[in-house]
């Protein structure tokens, strides 16, 4: 994954007031942290880190004054309505060092014809170098039959990736899908044996 550009700015307001005051002037409030250092609050500009941050665990380089940071994005705060970001969480990292990270399971391909398949884990955790993070685990279903199972185990993880989460776990299941059919068929039956039934009870109060 490459790293996203931004120039940063230094701060040294907070709260709530000074937040609204600097989304209204297109910038974004973040802190950077790790390494055993004090924090770093800077602003970033709104545009540029909104189109970077779409993607998972994106790796930025910031520019703060003429000095260049590596931060990876650890949190996103966005408005629950408007869905705007109001804030980020950033974690300073050097060139070759390693992180653990979650990262997005992508199914790829169709499985056999008369099943489908459930994604049982969306996202699986790794351990990777901060400048060579995966952005998703693409697992292919094409042609599984019903009732095959891939685990985390079977996943075919980049170079240099260490899978953290248990191999056990089960990522995708494949089932037959005509069971859905049948259960809606039967649900189906029913209310019209149902609606027959209506009438005739119906007759019967009559009488």
């Amino acid at each position: 994954m490459s790293e996203q550009k931004l120039a940063a700015e230094l701060r040294t307001e907070f709260g709530k007031g000074y937040a609204r005051r600097a989304r209204m002037a297109n910038l974004i409030p973040a802190v950077i942290y790790g390494h055993g250092a004090d924090p770093i609050h800077v602003t970033l500009p709104a545009k540029a880190t909104t189109l970077a941050v779409r993607t998972p665990n994106a790796l930025l380089s910031l520019d703060i004054n003429g000095e260049g940071h590596l931060a990876l994005v650890k949190d996103v705060q966005r408005d629950p309505v408007k869905q705007i970001i109001e804030h980020i969480d950033l974690l300073t990292v050097r060139q070759g060092e390693k992180v653990t990270v979650d990262v997005p399971v992508h199914v790829e391909g169709e499985s056999a014809p008369g099943t489908v398949h459930n994604l049982e884990l969306t996202v699986v955790s790794l351990e990777a170098e901060a400048t060579h993070l995966p952005t998703a685990i693409e697992v292919s279903i094409e042609g599984r039959a019903a009732g095959e199972h891939i685990h985390a185990s079977d996943l075919v993880l980049p170079k240099g990736t260490v899978l953290l989460t248990d191999a056990e776990a089960l990522v995708v299941n494949i089932s037959e899908a005509v069971e859905i059919a049948e259960e809606g068929e039967e649900t189906e039956a029913a209310a019209e044996g149902a609606a027959e039934e209506a009438p005739a009870a119906e007759e019967e109060a009559a009488e």
